[in-house]
């Protein structure tokens, strides 16, 4: 089906307009392939990554499909969070206020009675959380009998929060011969029983199975030990410096330590944590987006639905659940076609996570290292771009990241100057060594003090000697010391 235009795939001339007022002059795949489907009156089910358009993909045909002159509910709108909910009202004022189209939005943790007030104005095309709608329908104040159409956005996420019972219960106030859509990134088996039970054959508009990620994302990972993920964090969010970011950390308790240090270190950071309130909710989104602070720290639930315009960069903190919570952690950003990072911290006992992730998704999920201020693949990093990471000391991972040190870069030439395989400039634990040091192959002993030493003993040696020498003389009474000192041959 053609992309040319909105037209094309039926969009009315004034909502074309005031769409190419934002810079939307055509439609994404989603679009160009729902539009028409609910145009006709189909049911339908949508599976389309985060960030391709799927609002608008349900949201033009609801607003084309609304008389401004009948004074009651003709269509609505269920989202599984607040945010998501307030985020559709805003666009469907957005492109139907020119229509004189009146929204409402009926979300949980408003005042109940406003809400009755704000019904009796009538409103054409109402979007709400479960919960509320439900309220609502039970004290008969929001009336269901003229809805034609019922639009369930991010299904998945809506039964993982429980709402299955309400969304039945809704479903079923209306008339049979409403219209029912569902979209989601992931379409899982609760989704497809809701679907074959209360939809009248519907059409489905799919993704390529394969890649169930956004294309046009880049995805990697990092993996440290546990004690250096948040400076290993610091170091990302310096090395991208993007303007906003989200990171997700999987527990209360990680979220506070993550906004805490992250402040500490001078990177402005707030929490957003899955019970807050509307106000708190409100206020944190609207200061990330006013810019007031560049890390935003949440967990999977609190960020849900949400929609930051130019956002590059996602980290998570821990890594996801499991490849759904990824896909919609990385659906934050690279929305509509942009290009974003979606960046994972684990430890090197977690990195068998990302290979499931990467085969389950169809992705190509890339390992990094952090060196010299630089994030490079680990190749780079065997093949003369820093140390090696040779085969693990006792008690020590094969893979560590977190000990190299960004001061101690590579000396130009390769391998050249390095001794035993490692940079002659660095240390045995990635410390750089003083000025003018030499390698210990190349430094002959000056004498160790004892007699009939050899002469090819390394100086180090013979420092280590006299160190361990006066460490067990230390506290020692004055009897042993010189016993000892006579023994050592001094």
């Amino acid at each position: 089906m053609t992309k040319a235009s909105f037209a094309a795939i039926g969009i009315q001339e004034d909502l074309e307009a005031r769409l190419s007022e934002f810079g939307i002059t055509s439609p994404s795949p989603v679009q160009a392939e729902t539009i028409p489907l609910l145009l006709e009156g189909r049911d339908v089910i949508a599976a389309s990554q985060t960030g391709t358009g799927k609002t608008l993909a349900y949201l033009l045909p609801l607003l084309q499909g609304i008389d401004p002159q009948r004074r009651a509910v003709q269509k609505l709108v269920l989202a599984p969070t607040q945010e998501l909910a307030m985020q559709i009202v805003r666009e469907a004022e957005r492109y139907g206020e020119g229509r004189g189209i009146r929204t409402l939005g009926l979300i949980g943790g408003a005042a109940v009675g406003r809400q009755i007030e704000k019904l009796r104005e009538h409103p054409q095309l109402v979007v709400g959380t479960p919960g509320r709608v439900r309220e609502l329908i039970a004290v008969r104040k929001l009336k269901m009998h003229e809805v034609a159409t019922i639009v369930i956005d991010e299904a998945d996420q809506m039964f993982q929060l429980g709402g299955a019972g309400e969304l039945e219960k809704i479903i079923a106030s209306a008339l049979r011969s409403r219209q029912l859509v569902m979209l989601s990134a992931t379409i899982g088996p609760e989704t497809r029983a809701l679907a074959s039970k209360a939809m009248n054959d519907p059409a489905e508009v799919g993704i390529d199975p394969e890649t169930k990620a956004a294309r046009g994302l880049e995805h990697l990972y990092i993996a440290v030990e546990e004690r250096d993920k948040v400076d290993t964090l610091r170091r990302v969010l310096r090395y991208y410096n993007p303007d906003r970011a989200i990171v997700f950390a999987n527990t209360p308790e990680t979220i506070a330590e993550v906004e805490a240090k992250l402040n500490h270190l001078g990177l402005t950071a707030a929490a957003l944590y899955g019970d807050a309130d509307k106000v708190t909710r409100s206020t944190v989104l609207g200061r990330f987006r006013e810019g007031k602070f560049r890390v935003l720290v949440a967990s999977d639930v609190a960020a849900r639905g949400l929609d930051i315009e130019n956002l590059p960069l996602v980290v998570s903190f821990d890594p996801a659940f499991d490849a759904e919570h990824y896909v919609h952690r990385s659906g934050r950003t690279g929305r509509m076609g942009r290009s974003g990072l979606s960046l994972s911290i684990v430890t090197p006992q977690q990195t068998f996570i990302m290979r499931k992730f990467a085969r389950e998704l169809g992705i190509p999920l890339s390992e990094r290292a952090l060196y010299g201020g630089q994030i490079l693949p680990p190749e780079e990093m065997r093949g003369g771009a820093g140390p090696r990471r040779d085969k693990p000391r006792s008690g020590q991972p094969a893979v560590r990241t977190a000990g190299i040190r960004p001061h101690a870069a590579p000396e130009a030439g390769g391998a050249a100057g390095r001794g035993q395989g490692r940079d002659a400039s660095v240390g045995r634990h990635g410390e750089p060594r003083a000025s003018g040091a030499r390698p210990a192959a190349s430094r002959a002993a000056a004498g160790s003090g004892r007699s009939g030493a050899k002469a090819s003993a390394p100086a180090g040696k013979a420092r280590h000697t006299e160190r361990d020498r006066k460490s067990k003389n230390k506290g020692a009474p004055k009897w042993l010391k010189d016993k000892r000192s006579g023994g050592d041959g001094q």
